[in-house]
């Protein structure tokens, strides 16, 4: 039930944009109405990070169970169960759904909800269709998210996508994944440490290609020693087909073909604009994507977008950083120069992989080498690594020789993506170098790894001329 035909904003999406911008929109005192065609949460609940993570956890504890004796623990774990593994996945988007709609309900007081009543329709500039009633509002959010791209070869059909793999009750004895960036790794790694003969496939030259280099070739050598066949550089897939029982992928412009009992595409990301009618809306489009400025708007004044829909970020804390810029400008009444949607400089990220890896700012490739330094220290002289018998991995800072602040940080190694957080914090307050240094980590920790490099990068800025370690 609606209960109104007009609002001040009306928000298209759910998810964490969707649901951000509409507690912000009700601090600020408008009529909001959130349309979610489906489930709250959005797609990092529904069918991305939650079950993956959960999927990740238990490789983990899989990894682990190889290491009982090292540690005086008797008893041996006979495999996996993937049956119950993936339903321990689909446990979680349940537990983290319930827990979102929670919050929604509290946070969300005065907010009308429509959930579940299929997809919103522009009719026009100002209005959307909802299961055949026509709403309007003053102003329109579009956080609709995206989904997986699959690729538009011959056979593709043939292929999963990683939204296909919480359906299934069991797991192939192999698989080759098709795609090398953030989901296909995290995919391939978990699918290995399951027991899975791996290929991954890769159209660039490396894996993680948007990583820092060292953060690439260290994964890539830790896949290569666990067993995953990491093929790079091919020229695309050409088909797939049926063989053996399986699916053989042929590649293009090669006589080369990999043949596996599945295939699953990770091959990218797409905004959900099937359904919008956007035309109707007088809204553009390019490269799979809303087009919006720097204040989020999109070509149409009174519709704005944020979230994976504009093809900025594809993660959640970015999501819910423009849904209230875009919220704040959309319904700005003072005439002031609107909020504006920053680069996304500052965001720390990561991949679930084994061993994690963590990345915020620039990589080497990226800065100014020149009016840098570069620290790169070991896990292996992490005194909580080698506790753990977790010495594989490396902390790097990339230090302005200027001010002495961190312009970059890659992690790889145990819980890398819980230490990248301490370098975005000291990246956001500006801090030198010489501050973080003189923080007095716990002790012993994986974090503390941040303070070893610190202190490192503070040893080259002292030298005559030295630029990397």
């Amino acid at each position: 039930m609606i209960p109104r035909d007009e609002y001040d904003l009306g928000i298209i999406g759910g998810g964490p944009a969707g649901l951000a911008a509409a507690i912000r929109a009700r601090e600020l005192g408008a009529s909001v109405l959130v349309i979610e065609q489906d489930r709250l949460g959005g797609v990092c609940v529904n069918d991305g990070c939650v079950p993956t993570r959960t999927l990740a956890r238990a490789a983990r504890l899989r990894r682990d169970a190889n290491h009982f004796a090292e540690f005086g623990i008797i008893g041996e774990v006979q495999g996996i169960d993937a049956a119950r593994a993936l339903e321990r996945a689909r446990h979680s988007m349940a537990i983290v759904r319930d827990n979102k709609a929670a919050a929604a309900e509290s946070g969300l007081a005065g907010v009308d909800l429509v959930v579940g009543l299929g997809p919103a329709s522009f009719r026009g500039p100002r209005q959307v269709d909802i299961g055949g009633r026509t709403i309007e509002a003053r102003k329109f959010l579009i956080c609709a998210g995206g989904h997986a791209r699959r690729l538009p070869v011959p056979g593709a059909e043939l292929a999963l996508s990683h939204s296909d793999i919480w359906t299934l009750t069991g797991l192939p004895d192999s698989v080759i994944v098709v795609g090398a960036a953030s989901t296909g790794c995290q995919l391939a790694s978990i699918l290995a440490a399951f027991g899975l003969r791996v290929t991954l496939l890769e159209v660039a030259g490396r894996i993680l290609r948007e990583e820092d280099a060292d953060v690439s070739a260290t994964i890539s050598a830790e896949f290569a020693g666990r067993g995953i066949e990491v093929v790079t550089g091919i020229g695309g897939v050409e088909s797939m087909q049926p063989e053996n029982g399986g699916v053989s992928v042929k590649l293009s412009g090669s006589p080369d073909s990999y043949e596996a009992a599945a295939v699953i595409f990770a091959v990218g990301w797409s905004g959900s604009l099937e359904s919008l009618n956007l035309t109707a809306a007088g809204v553009e489009t390019e490269r799979g994507f809303v087009r919006v400025d720097d204040e989020l708007r999109t070509t149409n004044p009174d519709i704005y977008a944020a979230g994976d829909i504009d093809g900025h970020m594809m993660l959640v804390q970015s999501a819910e950083i423009e849904a209230r810029i875009a919220v704040e400008n959309a319904l700005d009444s003072t005439g002031q120069p609107h909020l504006r949607s920053k680069a996304h400089q500052i965001v720390p990220h990561g991949g679930f992989t084994d061993p994690d890896y963590a990345s915020v700012g620039l990589t080497e490739e990226q800065a100014d080498i020149e009016n840098a330094v570069v620290a790169k220290v070991p896990y292996e002289v992490l005194d909580r690594a080698l506790i753990d018998g977790r010495p594989d991995g490396f902390v790097k800072l990339i230090v302005s020789r200027q001010d002495h602040s961190i312009l970059g940080a890659h992690v790889v190694g145990e819980q890398a993506v819980e230490a990248i957080h301490i370098a975005a914090a000291a990246m956001s307050a500006g801090l030198p170098i010489e501050t973080i240094g003189a923080i007095q980590f716990a002790y012993p920790t994986f974090t503390a790894s941040i303070g070893i490099a610190a202190r490192e990068a503070e040893r080259l800025l002292a030298g005559p001329s030295s630029k990397t370690a």
